[in-house]
């Protein structure tokens, strides 16, 4: 294999990680000799070992000897004693001869100073081998570090005529078995999955990822009048759930985490931005937003939006209730555009998935 097929899986490591590490980012790490694998891993849950620990203990568990080898890691080692030591003395120590590093530790004042460590302890370092792949497994943290926000995605399950549901309100299923369980890996990999009042008190989910193995996300509800009730399905979640609602909300009791923000401007609904930072703030890095329309519509006019995700099924709904909410918008100068976009075939459905560009990469 490659340099770039070892780094490449690293980050595929890495992306296995998502959903489970918050507030560290997911890292993947894989060392190599001569071709041959010795060890790899990636990051444990906080409080557990990083990547490249994980990797060097896999190397000493399999009888190898890592003097001289190369480390392939998707982001700069640590190099700070935090909850666990730095993973430069770990490197150092076990006579790792290279190290190629995807992207660089995105908190300014640790830019690059554990590649200085390892290259002062006679390392070889190798920096930027499958850069934006690096860089996108760890977009949430990335963003929540530099600039208190999380990654988002949007997701829907869309008939060919864009809508999530008929006239009534029936929508299961518009989409197959096999858009489903990507859309509950989609659920796996994200820290939180937010959702609107209307959708909580119109389909009432659970909001996990029954369908697969995985960590369930935090369950989080805009609800600017906190009007959930306390029998909701998603309040009996193995997460504590989290309802944003407005400073001016009823004060109740309930089982979640209630969190007071402002309100939009014109009093409709709460503000996205700040709920989005809210969740920052708990250890919320990557956040998908399952709806309803109203919250989707709202997150695309603030342009805080990263990934859109449509599962598009084989069925036309006319009159049904459309994905995507809010009044018309008269002018195409005034339309919401996306960067590119990667179409999937998922059975008899067909999955979208396009970039958008963020206000914060103006």
């Amino acid at each position: 294999m490659s340099g770039r097929e070892w780094m490449e899986l690293a980050v595929e490591l890495a992306r296995s990680g998502l959903g489970t590490t918050a507030p560290n980012p997911s890292v993947g790490a894989v060392v190599v000799r001569d071709g041959v694998l010795l060890g790899s891993g990636c990051t444990r849950p906080v409080g557990g070992d990083h990547a490249e620990l994980v990797a060097l203990k896999a190397v000493a568990e399999a009888g190898q000897d890592p003097r001289g080898a190369t480390m392939f890691v998707t982001l700069e080692p640590c190099c700070h004693h935090g909850r666990t030591p730095p993973c430069t003395d770990a490197i150092l120590a076990a006579g790792i001869g290279r190290v190629v590093v995807g992207v660089v530790d995105p908190f300014p004042p640790m830019q690059g100073t554990a590649l200085d460590v390892l290259r002062a302890g006679g390392v070889e370092v190798e920096l930027g081998l499958c850069a934006e792949a690096c860089a996108e497994v760890v977009q949430g943290f990335t963003r929540a570090i530099t600039h208190g926000l999380p990654e988002v995605c949007c997701k829907a399950g869309i008939s060919l005529d864009g809508n999530i549901a008929t006239a009534s309100g029936e929508s299961q299923w518009i989409t197959g078995p096999e858009a489903r369980a990507h859309a509950h890996l989609l659920r796996a990999r994200s820290d939180a999955i937010l959702v609107g009042i209307r959708t909580a008190l119109a389909d009432d989910p659970r909001l996990t990822c029954r369908t697969i193995p995985g960590r369930d996300p935090v369950p989080v509800v805009l609800d600017s009048g906190l009007r959930l009730p306390d029998g909701a399905a998603l309040l009996g979640s193995s997460r504590r759930p989290v309802v944003v609602c407005a400073h001016d909300a009823p004060q109740r009791s309930l089982a979640a985490e209630v969190v007071r923000v402002d309100r939009a401007r014109g009093g409709r609904g709460v503000d996205v931005e700040q709920a989005l930072r809210a969740l920052v703030e708990r250890g919320m890095h990557r956040v998908l937003v399952e709806g309803g329309g109203e919250v989707h519509r709202s997150l695309l006019d603030a342009r805080l939006v990263d990934t859109l995700y449509l599962y598009m099924g084989g069925v036309m709904l006319p009159g049904g209730r459309p994905w995507l909410g809010g009044p018309p918008v008269d002018a195409l100068a005034s339309a919401v555009r996306a960067d590119g976009v990667q179409v999937d075939r998922l059975g008899g459905e067909v999955l979208l998935r396009y970039r958008l560009r963020h206000r914060l990469e103006d």
